[in-house]
């Protein structure tokens, strides 16, 4: 099955054209620790205007949240992050974000329900953040793909190296990709697809 999505822009709201009821509904999480790039790649390829819970970071996260590796960071996601993507052929899915920050995780288990798959973003210099989102889709048995989210100035690293730190099933796909570049992080969402199309035709089987 191949997947290829429709040439659309962001807009301030979903249109109301009688063809822009999809034939299939899916949701999709993207998930990682603080500061990966979740919000990121959300806005990067929803073709409506982002939903985002974004609130700006205070003294009081200090001792809560791990800052280190993104000290510039200002801002975070305190409920989720939500877009919309449509592809040819009616599939639709909506992406939903998850709060990286540990005293945040209690609502994962509620977004996650339903979904088919997931993007886990990675930021290579703090690999222990993603830890908690590869154990959490694994236990579940949710199909994901890994996303070594490339930020600058940040050391690239062969596939077999990052399987090997992150101890990833050899099925699960690891890619790398500059989730701000709206081509690129939608080519990930189309392999998560294809990925979990394969994960449901073994299950059957």
């Amino acid at each position: 099955m191949t997947f290829s999505a429709r040439d659309s822009t962001a807009a301030a709201g979903p249109s109301r054209d009688a063809d822009d009821v999809p034939l299939h509904t899916l949701k999709i999480l993207v998930a990682g620790g603080f500061g990966v790039g979740k919000t990121t790649l959300v806005g990067a390829v929803s073709e409506v205007r982002p939903l985002r819970t974004e609130e700006t970071l205070t003294d009081v996260s200090t001792g809560v949240d791990d800052l280190r590796g993104v000290e510039a960071k200002t801002t975070t996601t305190v409920a989720m992050d939500f877009g919309r993507i449509t592809f040819s052929g009616g599939v639709r899915l909506y992406l939903f974000g998850t709060p990286g920050q540990e005293r945040f995780w209690f609502m994962w288990d509620q977004i996650a329900y339903g979904a088919v798959g997931a993007v886990v973003l990675v930021d290579t210099r703090r690999l222990e953040s993603s830890f908690a989102s590869i154990d959490f889709f694994e236990q579940r048995e949710i199909p994901f793909v890994v996303v070594a989210n490339r930020f600058d100035g940040a050391r690239r690293h062969p596939e077999a190296e990052l399987r090997e730190a992150l101890d990833v099933d050899p099925h699960v796909p690891i890619v790398e990709c500059d989730v701000r570049g709206r081509s690129a992080a939608r080519d990930v969402l189309v392999r998560l697809l294809e990925h979990a199309v394969s994960a449901r035709s073994a299950d059957s089987r």
